[in-house]
This record gives C-alpha cells, sequence and structure tokens, in this order.
C-alpha cells in the first residue's frame, strides 16, 4: 500500500513564497514519476508540475518561472514562488509506480 503524505500549505500574501513536500511511504518503489496537481473551488483538477524518474519535469504554463519541481528519494517538492492570487488551490501529491496514486492535498491561500 501506497500513502502519499503533503505538507507545507498555508496562507502567503501574493509575491510570497512557499514549499511543499510529499512523502512517499509504502510500496512505493520504483517511482516513474512524481508531481502535483491543484483543484481550485469550482474548477476541475489541473497539473502542475511533474518530475520522471530521470528528472525531467514538466509544468503548466501558468507557473512556469514561478515553481519549481524537485524530488529525493521518495519525498517530492514544489516550491513556489511569486505567488498570485489564483495559485490559491488544494494541490494534491501524485505519484506513479505502475499506478497511480494520490495524497489528500494541502490548501494553499494567497492573498492580494
Amino acid at each position: 500500500q501506497v500513502q502519499l503524505v503533503e505538507s507545507g500549505g498555508g496562507a502567503v500574501q501574493a509575491g510570497g513564497s512557499l514549499r511543499l513536500s510529499c512523502a512517499a511511504s509504502g510500496s512505493i518503489f520504483p517511482i516513474n514519476a512524481m508531481g502535483w496537481y491543484r483543484q481550485a473551488p469550482g474548477k476541475q483538477r489541473e497539473l502542475v508540475a511533474t518530475i520522471t524518474s530521470g528528472s525531467s519535469t514538466n509544468y503548466a504554463d501558468s507557473v512556469k518561472g514561478r515553481f519549481t519541481i524537485t524530488r529525493a528519494k521518495n519525498t517530492g517538492y514544489l516550491q513556489i514562488s511569486s505567488s498570485k492570487p489564483e495559485d490559491t488551490a488544494v494541490y494534491y501529491c501524485w505519484c506513479n509506480n505502475g499506478m497511480d496514486h494520490w495524497g489528500k492535498g494541502t490548501l494553499v491561500t494567497v492573498s492580494s
């Protein structure tokens, strides 16, 4: 069984920074890719960023240049910089090891 636990969410003013973490445990290896998705109120869940086992990264256009995804062993990170009110959402950690796994989410609120 795989568990993904997010942390680091919270409230920040526009222009501020946050670092989200996702700790994966259980039968997680090998990890093919990890990533982050987000869901704002009244909107569908959307891709934010992913990173493969080979460290290739992919970002949504809306966060390019502001967000950075990294990974160290079984922990994934999302550095949020130059935050905007439209970044407000619940952020979900995702991991694929042949199957997709999801965390329960962490709320990020950016005030103007």
